[in-house]
């Protein structure tokens, strides 16, 4: 029996009893305490906005665009213009701190191969990466964000090296990042690029090998192109750390508005609601953005 003074959350589809301080463990932040006994309430996802819609603009264009955003999680795109450094940090901070704003971080995607088996390149992108956390970390944000790596014109030559190769990798930016203060979660990717995982499957297989606690950003677009959105999110209820939404046709990775494409919005807002997801969803769309954080607020009311 749960005395009355106990504090009780609904997560992730069960109760969960809390500890005095309000934690199940220690990467579980708590939104709402409920009494045992007094009711349930549930927790809404959060919705922000990444700024890959303006990555061809300077990167003090798109800081003034931050300033008017009617949202406080921000995803900073750490690539081309927007490439980070110390001085655009201590930018960042300065808005984010006179704002409110709380920042994620996406790792450089461009010529980037965390899989490669060349091992000069993957020495010039692993140094790129670390730079990416190091500014992440300095810019206090909550999660960093990265790609599998893929496939190469050598790969058939030495089959299961590149899938051996991400999971190294991996485990070496993980904990490069834990070691800053960082958390950093991997993203699944779509059809018909080659990268080495895409599918469910090649997810669970990573989990079963990977051997650390990385958590999974959701990317909506990616997974509708690959007909897996409700594979996704029943299978890693418990890994999904944050999501990516943007819309497309299935076929091609378009980062349309929400709303503008094939994806079943209310169907994904149901299975959110489901796996009682309330972590941040990030609009990740490169037209109708504003309109599209709307769209989501609406349906998640």
């Amino acid at each position: 029996m749960i005395a009355r003074s106990s504090a009780v959350l609904f997560y992730k589809g069960k109760f969960q009893l809390l500890n005095k301080s309000g934690y199940m463990h220690e990467k579980v932040k708590v939104k709402v305490l409920v009494q045992a006994g007094l009711g349930l309430a549930m927790v809404k996802p959060r919705i922000g906005l990444s700024m890959l819609y303006c990555l061809g603009e300077p990167f003090k264009k798109m800081t003034e665009r931050l300033r008017k955003l009617e949202t406080a999680y921000i995803e900073i795109v750490d690539e081309g213009f927007h490439a980070l450094n110390k001085q655009r940090v201590s930018t960042l901070k300065n808005i984010g701190e006179s704002h409110g704003l709380k920042y994620s971080v996406h790792a450089p995607f461009a010529d980037i191969n965390i899989a490669s088996p060349s091992k000069p390149i993957l020495k010039a992108m692993l140094k790129r990466l670390e730079k990416s956390i190091t500014h992440a970390s300095a810019l206090d944000a909550y999660l960093w964000v990265f790609h599998p790596g893929l496939k190469t014109g050598v790969s058939m030559f030495y089959p299961g090296m590149d899938w051996l190769q991400n999971l190294k990798t991996t485990r070496l930016l993980f904990k490069f990042a834990r070691d800053r203060g960082v958390e950093a979660a991997i993203e699944n990717v779509p059809e018909p690029f080659p990268f080495v995982m895409k599918s469910v499957e090649d997810f669970k297989r990573f989990y079963s090998e990977v051997g650390e606690g990385i958590g999974l950003v959701l990317d909506i677009g990616h997974a509708n192109i690959n007909g897996q959105i409700g594979t996704f999110l029943t299978t890693f209820a418990d890994k999904i750390v944050h999501m990516h939404a943007h819309d497309n046709y299935g076929k091609s990775d378009q980062h349309l508005g929400i709303g503008y494409g094939t994806t079943d919005w209310k169907k994904v807002v149901n299975l959110l609601r489901r796996i009682s997801y309330d972590e941040i969803i990030i609009v990740e769309s490169f037209e109708h953005v504003e309109e599209s954080m709307q769209k989501l607020k609406q349906l998640l009311a």
